[in-house]
């Protein structure tokens, strides 16, 4: 439990994200452009930071830790794939710039139809409810539960509150800069667990004794029931092309930039501070689990391996520290997601359907579809536990069956122009259904035999790669047997349509710097792939 001086701490942090908060609201107006994207002149550090606080919440820090208590360093591979948020500065980033869009299903209309940008709007706000708003929010009331001893519905409650006052009021302005404070102290409460659980355990050399090989080691075998690394290997780059190169929910704090090099220098800031989590997440999760085997740790169930070492372990004030940075992970996911949603609603739905609406009732429309989903997400609370034993494990696998349609329909749209509008909606709506099909049996397994079996047990991450072989299937045949899109209407949406004066301009944009930064961080990732690997491993 907290003690004075942890409430000192945390009370210090709640004063400093009110400050900013406040700072931030006085800059703000009442034109959508400012509310929904903090009025397109957000520079590159602010928008690194935003990416990492808004991907990083309590989940993650929660379950990455619970997963490597008891499954070791596998699930890593997510982690360390952040050179797909290069990929978004570097491919993606020109296309979205150029055609000043406010969302990504306003992207895909513009590619392809407004049936693609309907069905992909419907879709990206489900899939907020199932896996970012509920399960944040969750993960939040175990933080309040075995942190502070608040009762698990009442964190949850709370949780909602605190986040969801400012954001509402402010918009996408005062989330990235909130943001970026609350990313400083993650990163500072977690360096602080991390080095004191190893000193706890007796350092980095006797934590490899105490685990073992296998839980260091990222690729296990083929027939592995939950993590084979041919699935480990092919899966997570798909799921990964969807979330951080196409997911609203990370690629509107690019968009909200000033310039195309402000946003790719975004990127590449976030994908450096995306190294972290495997080493301040994850290990965590490893000294959970030695200090259990040693008899040292209480540690009820995988999912309270993070909190439980917070109350363990830390003297007074740290907690306060640590108890603020798993605040800070779940208000920024939380802001990032509430946000979001509301762009979306607003944008593609509401706006679409009343195009005459002002700029003011917008933002008093997205501020109303903030509540709602809120409370679809705490509907959905209850239900989370029937799939995955751990949090982040369900999050990942729920992301395999969205994903593949969509990450197909933007990858191939930007680098083949013969895709056409036919071919995306089938395969978007294609994929969904199929997608949900699967996440209906694996719910209801034990009723099925035969094929259906099959089909809701086979691995998650097997049936992600299966997913996105069969969209692209759907993808490339109905556009082949369907008639080609105009050059005209798709003009500077795709590489082969896009003018001389377009790619000079944004080559221009390029910078040693920043091609050298993302090598090394190419680089870091193979090296660390490489290290907790069979090879690296097993000397």
């Amino acid at each position: 439990m907290l003690g004075f001086f942890d409430w000192i701490v945390l009370g210090v942090y709640f004063s400093a994200i009110v400050g900013i908060a406040w700072w931030a609201l006085k800059q703000k107006t009442e034109s959508s452009t400012d509310y929904f994207l903090a009025g397109r002149n957000v520079g590159w550090f602010v928008i690194g930071a935003s990416i990492f606080a808004s991907n990083i919440g309590s989940e993650h820090i929660v379950g990455l830790a619970g997963t490597a208590a008891s499954s070791g360093l596998v699930l890593g591979h997510y982690e360390l794939h952040s050179w797909l948020v290069l990929l978004l500065g570097w491919v993606f980033v020109p296309f979205y710039m150029r055609s000043q869009v406010f969302t990504m299903p306003e992207f895909l209309e513009l590619r392809y139809g407004s049936s693609a940008r309907w069905f992909l709007s419907i879709i990206m706000l489900f899939s907020y409810v199932l896996t970012k708003i509920s399960v944040t929010i969750y993960a939040g009331a175990v933080v309040f539960q075995v942190l502070m001893g608040i009762e698990f519905w009442t964190g949850a409650l709370i949780v909602v509150l605190l986040t969801g006052c400012y954001t509402v009021l402010g918009g996408l302005r005062v989330v990235l800069y909130t943001e970026a404070l609350q990313a400083i102290v993650l990163i500072a409460a977690s360096v602080a667990i991390t080095t004191i659980g190893l000193i706890e355990i007796g350092g980095p050399g006797e934590l490899v004794a105490m685990v073992g090989p296998d839980k260091l080691n990222m690729f296990l075998p083929a027939d592995h029931p939950e993590f084979p690394w041919t699935g480990m290997v092919f899966a997570p780059p798909i799921v990964g092309l969807w979330y951080w190169c196409t997911d609203q929910y990370i690629v509107q704090r690019v968009i909200a930039g000033r310039n195309e090099t402000e946003a790719r220098r975004g990127t590449i800031f976030a994908g450096y501070l995306k190294l972290l989590p495997f080493f301040i997440f994850l290990v965590p999760g490893l000294v959970a689990f030695a200090l259990a085997e040693s008899g040292r740790l209480h540690l009820a169930e995988a999912d309270q391996a993070f909190p439980a070492l917070v109350a363990a372990l830390l003297p007074a004030g740290l907690r306060g520290l640590v108890a603020g940075g798993l605040l800070a992970a779940l208000m920024s996911s939380l802001a990032a997601v509430f946000n979001s949603s509301s762009t979306i609603f607003t944008i593609d739905i509401y706006k679409k359907l009343r195009p005459e609406t002002s700029d003011r009732s917008l933002v008093l429309i997205g501020r109303v579809a903030t509540a709602a989903l809120v409370l679809l997400g705490i509907l959905w609370i209850p239900f989370l536990r029937g799939l995955s034993g751990e949090l982040y494990h369900y999050i990942q696998s729920v992301s395999a069956y969205i994903a593949p349609p969509i990450a197909a329909v933007f990858l191939f749209g930007v680098f083949w122009k013969r895709i056409n509008g036919s071919g995306a909606i089938v395969t978007l709506v294609g994929g969904f259904v199929i997608g949900m099909l699967r996440l209906v049996a694996e719910i209801n397994s034990d009723a099925l035999n035969g094929f259906p079996l099959w089909f809701a047990e086979v691995n998650f991450l097997h049936f992600a790669v299966l997913l996105f072989v069969v969209c692209t299937g759907l993808l490339v045949g109905i556009s082949l047997l369907t008639t080609a899109p105009e050059v005209a209407a798709i003009r500077g949406l795709t590489y082969g349509t896009t003018v001389v004066e377009d790619r000079l301009s944004s080559r221009k944009t390029w910078g040693r710097s920043e091609v050298i930064h993302s090598l090394i961080i190419v680089g870091v990732i193979l090296f660390i792939l490489i290290t907790f690997s069979p090879i690296g491993v097993g000397r």
